[in-house]
């Protein structure tokens, strides 16, 4: 159970272990590093970063946003301050290494994981800004106003980047079914 609640985090925050945000965020964490850089190794290293980070700075938390919002806010500038001093430049499709379906019998679940596939990559070929708020959106379940106060614009921005992230998303599908 994730220890996601603000009244939890208030309370409990300074009292908790390195442990206890590595287990109840790391997958978040790791998750939203590698949306950000596209690269498993700078994923690994900016979410053992960002921990350390956090648990230096447990006692500075103010309890104004959830701990998975502190955490990921924690992992946005980490990223981007890895990425002004060129650690990451190489884009990797997610369906490049995720191997062989193993499941060649069950046609209907390998096509519908392709197309899970497929969608994905749309989505880490988005511009920063789009690709952004989408994966806050559908990976994390973060409301407008939790992407507005982490990526530090109004939520009218937010609202925006996300309709012309999934308008993206579907003419890039809609463009596919033609061909």
């Amino acid at each position: 159970m994730q220890r996601d609640n603000l009244q939890f985090a208030t309370a409990y925050a300074p009292e908790m272990t390195l442990r206890d945000l590595m287990e109840d965020y790391g997958t978040d964490v790791w998750n939203y590093a590698f949306f950000l850089t596209r690269s498993r190794e700078q994923a690994n290293d900016i979410s053992q970063e960002v921990f350390l980070k956090a648990f230096r700075n447990i006692s500075k938390y103010r309890g104004q946003s959830s701990v998975k919002t502190w955490l990921l806010t924690i992992t946005r500038n980490t990223a981007f301050s890895w990425s002004k001093n060129s650690f990451w430049r190489r884009f990797t499709a997610l369906g490049n290494h995720q191997g062989t379906i193993n499941h060649f019998s069950a046609e209907k679940e390998a096509l519908g994981k392709q197309y899970a596939n497929r969608i994905w990559e749309i989505i880490m070929e988005l511009p920063d800004r789009n690709r952004e708020v989408l994966v806050l959106d559908i990976q994390y379940g973060l409301s407008i106003s939790e992407m507005s106060d982490l990526l530090k614009v109004v939520p009218g921005t937010v609202k925006s980047r996300l309709a012309r992230a999934r308008d993206k998303v579907r003419m890039a599908l809609e463009k596919e079914e033609k061909e």
